[in-house]
């Protein structure tokens, strides 16, 4: 007879979330996981599975905490200011609590080489992906930029992000705030 389970699920997950966040992927160990998340290695393989499968997870669960930012973009009919709008957003969800955390996402794009785990791989780059079609997206509602242009501009503005994510473990919100300023100024 199986026997219940002592813990939420969501919560600790959200804790391993936080824990890959802060430290890596790489850096997180499965002793660090079983203290973070208060439970034992037994309840993780059971719950989750492999250490590679709880940090898909933890991708999951890092989504969902910035849907509210994602779904702001993408209703937004305001082009390329709801896009600047998103990268101000951001800096408030990537610099809550103690210190700024970056981006689950670039922080792992970081660390990761060429032998990482595909299915990670795979996760990024879908990430990655619907953020530049939101970009596109907001970016298409100018009608006097070629396509081309757009094209150009999504991924400068992917690209951007991927610094502004790494920045806001580092700079204060005024460099920040520069440093977003330039950005759009250029475009």
């Amino acid at each position: 007879m199986p026997r219940n389970k002592s813990y939420n699920e969501s919560v600790v997950l959200e804790k391993a979330m936080h824990l890959f966040w802060r430290n890596g992927y790489s850096n997180t160990s499965l002793q660090m996981l079983e203290k973070e998340m208060g439970i034992n290695k037994f309840s993780i393989y059971a719950s989750f599975g492999n250490k590679e499968q709880m940090f898909l997870q933890s991708i999951g669960c890092y989504r969902r905490r910035l849907n509210d930012l994602i779904l702001k973009l993408k209703e937004s009919n305001s082009g390329i200011q709801g896009i600047k709008t998103y990268f101000y957003d951001f800096i408030q969800f990537a610099q809550e609590g103690d210190f700024g955390k970056g981006c689950l996402i670039t922080n792992t794009a970081n660390e990761m080489g060429q032998e990482a785990n595909e299915e990670i791989k795979i996760a990024l780059t879908k990430f990655m992906q619907e953020m530049r079609g939101l970009f596109l997206q907001s970016l298409l509602l100018d009608p006097t930029k070629s396509k081309e242009t757009v094209e150009s501009q999504a991924d400068y503005l992917l690209i951007a992000m991927f610094g502004l994510s790494s920045a806001t473990k580092m700079f204060n919100k005024q460099q920040l705030h520069h440093y977003i300023d330039n950005i759009f100024n250029s475009l």
